[in-house]
């Protein structure tokens, strides 16, 4: 099935600069219309509660504010537009307590570092596919185990089908996947990746 990406609008929260820029390349490159990037999650919460976006993806090892405190903001704090949100956490870590203590603060997926495009792809499809209900009880809110069917599309900033035949917008749609394309290639000639090679950049590598 092919998705309308542009439709959509994603935030990226991770600290280290060149996985952030990793993140939002492969985004574009999949047709996402609008990538949203902060650097930690108190920025990251700033921006969700401007942009109130479809889709985020957050890391775990972030200062002062990690994914794991930054995901219970967005659950259960009064400002969050949506507590509702798909939330896609990227970590290292994929022990089962570690992936219980995900669950517990309401992430809705996994994508396990190191990964490639096709990883990355496949959370976003998971997401529109498969979104979760919710359970509320005394000491959690979050997506439950039980998955249900989408009962809609997701909604982002190119909103009408006529939004896509645009000239003007179309340009801004090719030169964002052809300056993310850029971007990809410049890393991955940087690290000596090939294009199914998975991406694992710690903070000194650029």
């Amino acid at each position: 099935m092919t998705y309308q990406l542009h439709r959509i609008s994603v935030l990226v929260v991770e600290d280290n600069q060149p996985m952030l820029d990793i993140v939002k390349s492969l985004l574009v490159t999949f047709g996402v219309g609008h990538v949203v990037g902060a650097q930690n999650g108190e920025i990251g919460f700033k921006r969700f509660c401007e942009y109130n976006n479809d889709i985020v993806i957050a890391d775990w090892m972030m200062k002062p504010m990690d994914g794991i405190s930054f995901t219970r903001m967005v659950r259960n704090d009064s400002k969050s537009p949506n507590p509702y949100v798909p939330v896609v956490l990227m970590t290292g870590f994929s022990e089962k307590r570690r992936v219980l203590q995900a669950r517990d603060a309401g992430v809705t997926e996994f994508l396990v570092k190191p990964f490639n495009a096709r990883d990355l792809y496949r959370r976003i499809v998971q997401v529109i596919e498969r979104p979760r209900q919710f359970v509320r009880a005394p000491d959690f809110f979050g997506p439950d185990r039980r998955r249900k069917k989408p009962k809609g599309k997701y909604e982002g900033p190119y909103k009408r089908e006529s939004d896509i035949q645009n000239p003007d917008i179309i340009k801004v749609l090719q030169k964002q996947q052809k300056d993310a394309h850029d971007t990809l290639e410049r890393i991955r000639e940087k690290e000596g990746l090939g294009k199914g090679d998975k991406f694992d950049l710690g903070p000194d590598s650029y």
